[in-house]
């Protein structure tokens, strides 16, 4: 969120009431998971529950944030509110680059590590054909055959497209700074629909991938860890689409002054954290 505007009459540092929401929230994604797992195991009613958890959690996110920005606007929020969301999210986004440095971890254990080692002396007598390349079917002739996803045209397609995102974010940041609403709502557009067209061309790739390459996520070492970094990469691009689509209806609203936004800038720093993502995701995944 973001300090208000009316800040004058705000507390020195606000505390809110007791809320239901913490507690209806986790009640959802214990309800989620739950289903979730039940799902995956072919457990009855294990679909319809993850659903409703899901649903439920979105309806507590909507009724939580809402009560958050009715308090910024209500002129609640101090300099001292401000800093606490500016060190929440700043924590939020090193907790997601520790995420994504896991499934990276795990990419190069595989590649840079246990492959060589497959292929090593040791274990030539066990697979004397195997070569340690990277992108193969594993030694021990379990896996389909499949082909690798380069870099061409998808990939290259989508990396033009969020480096022009995060162009755009740029202009719209300083037109709002500049008080231009009608400029930082255009470029605000501008952004989500670039984001929207990314996923829009990663889903064309899943198609293509499944449907020419033989690429799953049961693909051996190779199609695991190239469908979750990009599965994931993906996830966090919508979130961020959706937090910069309620960052354009405030927008429009007319909550934001170019002294105070930190909502928008939030979102910015997240829409900026998935740009970084995706590059070292496209050098390491598509290109090495």
């Amino acid at each position: 969120m973001e300090m208000s505007s009316q800040q004058g009459s705000a507390p020195y540092y606000f505390v809110p009431g007791p809320s239901r929401w913490p507690v209806l929230g986790g009640v959802s994604l214990l309800a989620t998971m739950a289903g979730a797992a039940a799902w995956v195991n072919s457990v009855t009613l294990g679909p319809e529950l993850c659903a409703i958890g899901l649903l439920s959690f979105l309806v507590v996110l909507y009724k939580w944030f809402g009560d958050s920005i009715r308090e910024s606007e209500g002129g609640l929020y101090s300099a001292r509110i401000d800093t606490s969301y500016r060190w929440a999210m700043s924590w939020f986004i090193f907790s997601e680059v520790m995420f994504f440095a896991a499934f990276f971890g795990a990419l190069f254990y595989a590649r840079s590590i246990a492959m060589p080692w497959l292929g090593d002396l040791d274990n030539k007598l066990l697979w004397p054909d195997f070569a340690a390349h990277w992108g193969n079917a594993g030694p021990a002739g379990t896996i389909e055959a499949f082909s690798t996803m380069g870099p061409f045209p998808i990939p290259t397609i989508n990396t033009a497209l969020l480096l022009t995102s995060g162009v755009t974010l740029t202009i719209s940041h300083h037109a709002l700074r500049s008080g231009h609403r009608a400029k930082t709502a255009f470029w605000l557009f501008a952004t989500i629909v670039l984001g929207a067209t990314f996923m829009g061309f990663q889903a064309a790739e899943y198609i293509e991938a499944y449907s020419d390459f033989n690429l799953k996520l049961t693909s051996g070492v190779y199609g695991s860890t190239f469908f979750l970094l990009t599965g994931f990469h993906g996830f966090h691009v919508t979130i961020g689409a959706i937090m910069l689509s309620v960052v354009l209806y405030r927008v429009l609203k007319g909550h934001f002054t170019p002294e105070h936004h930190f909502a928008f800038e939030g979102a910015a720093w997240y829409w900026h954290f998935v740009d970084v993502v995706w590059l070292g995701l496209y050098v390491v995944v598509y290109w090495l």
